[in-house]
Parts: C-alpha cells; structure tokens; sequence
C-alpha cells in the first residue's frame, strides 16, 4: 500500500503519525509536500492508494482533497468533511438538520440587522469568523457599545468571510470545555481544557487533563462527528447547564497534547483508520 502524506509543515503531530505509519508492514509513505504539488486536471499522477490529509492551510487542504478525489483517491478526511468544518456556518447548518445540540447561533449579512440579532439573543454573544481556527479572531461582546464597534471594524477592515456575521449565544464554561477525538464510530478520547480566559483552546494556553468518555459524551460527539460526514475529527463541547452542546468541529485535528492526558494512542487510532479505509476501498 502506498499512502500520501499531504501536508503544509511536519509539526509534532506529524512526527507522531509518520512514527506509527513507519511500524506499520507493507505501508510505504509518500510525502506530499502542498507547497509544492501540481495537479493536472482529470489525471492521476501521484501513485498512491490514498491521501491523509494533514494541511495547515484550509484552502490547499479543500482544493487538494478535491482533486485527489477527482481521480478517484481515496481521502482522510474526505472533501465533504473538510468542505462543512472548515466553515462554522455550515458546521451549525448540518448540527441544526440532525438535531445536535448547540449554542443558539444567528447570521446576518448587514451590520444593522446583526445588531437587531445582537440585542435579540441578548447579551453577552461571541461573534466568530465563519472560517477561522486556534481561538483567533474570536470576540464577546458584551454591551450595544462593543457590538457597534466591533461590527463596523469587521465590516471596513475585514475580507469576505467577515462580511458573514456569526453570532453564537455566549455558553458560561466555568472555566472549561472539552475536546473530543471522534475516530470512525467511536469517540476514543477526550480532554478537559481550563483557563481562566473565556478562551480555553490549548493554542490559547489552555491547560489539558483527562476527561473520561462517558456514553452521553460519546453518543454526542459521534453525533457531531456524523452530521459533518465523519471520520477523524476533534469536536469542541460546552458543559452547558442542560446538558453538553456542541460549538465546533475540526477536521486536522491536532492531538499532540491530548495522549499524555489521556493515554491514548492518538496517533495509532488515526493511522488504524486510514489503513481500514484504504484496504476496504473507500469511506463505509
């Protein structure tokens, strides 16, 4: 079997899976480097039997999945997945279709009407990038003040993406929130992260301990992981005061802080699920 190693840089979480992938007999490794591939349209040049998608840019990930998938590779995580979570909007979308819990959200496309939505929901409310990853860009408004500002600002300084307001109702954490691994049908780990900023990602400076997999956490998170097309895919969960909600998805998960914690072998169980989906010849 030869796989394709697409990605941007080799952080830790790539040492980690190239580690597994190099233990695994009969596995050759090609490394697929987006800074450098060419594609022609409609013809396979690459030799591989499929990709693990490790990108740190979204836009070369989703346009290089699709093209891999044109000529019929086979792809971790596929284009349709990479395509919802990449976009919070959409990731909502599919969450609200299939009943997952989550935060209320509201969108608007004008800074008056997100304003109204503002003041309906009632404050405070987080106003997010629809696309966007690492807690940036993100900000709670708390008062009609900040909302006017922060609005206008997104809307003379911000590209398209910003012109899109995403409103989601604020969720008190306590302090925390969870981040669940979601491999195929199965949650196989999850870490509580706690800070005292309201921004508790690990890229934050948020700390990471063990949270134990109970069958509400899993039964939602594999919900969560469902609804966006499944796979490998890390998923942002509230504690919220009627049960756990789900704010966000991400599909290049990063996991390097996350198996300490919870002894689990990440890495093991992403390469496990890439081989299965290769030798059974596509996503079941």
């Amino acid at each position: 079997m030869r796989l394709g190693f697409l990605h941007s840089i080799v952080r830790t979480d790539e040492k980690l899976l190239l580690a597994e992938l190099d233990v695994r007999p009969g596995v050759e490794v090609a490394m697929l480097d987006d800074r450098e591939l060419a594609f022609t349209l409609g013809r396979n040049g690459f030799g591989v039997d499929i990709v693990l998608e490790r990108c740190v840019n979204h836009s070369r990930a989703l346009h290089a999945l699709r093209l891999f998938e044109s000529v019929g590779i086979d792809c971790v995580n596929m284009y349709q997945v990479a395509t919802t979570c990449g976009d919070k909007l959409l990731t909502s979308v599919v969450l609200a279709e299939r009943g997952v819990p989550q935060p209320e959200v509201r969108v608007a496309f004008t800074e008056a009407t997100a304003l109204q939505a503002i003041e309906e929901m009632g404050y405070p409310v987080v106003l997010k990038p629809a696309v966007g990853s690492w807690g940036r860009l993100l900000a709670k408004v708390n008062d009609r003040d900040a909302a006017e500002a922060l609005l206008e600002h997104k809307t003379v300084l911000g590209s398209y993406h910003h012109s899109i307001f995403y409103i989601q109702r604020y969720v008190e954490k306590r302090g925390r929130d969870i981040r669940a691994f979601v491999v195929g049908d199965e949650c196989i780990a999850a870490i509580y992260r706690t800070s005292d900023h309201w921004i508790t990602n690990t890229a934050r400076g948020g700390k990471a301990s063990n949270c134990p997999v109970t069958p509400e956490l899993n039964d939602l998170a594999v919900q969560g992981a469902k609804a966006v097309g499944g796979g490998i895919v890390a998923l942002d969960i509230f504690e919220g005061p009627d049960g756990l909600l789900v704010n966000e998805i991400n599909y290049t998960m990063e996991f390097k802080n996350s198996m300490a914690p919870t002894g689990v072998n990440i890495a093991g169980a992403i390469v496990d699920y890439t081989l299965k989906v290769a030798r059974r010849g596509g996503h079941a």
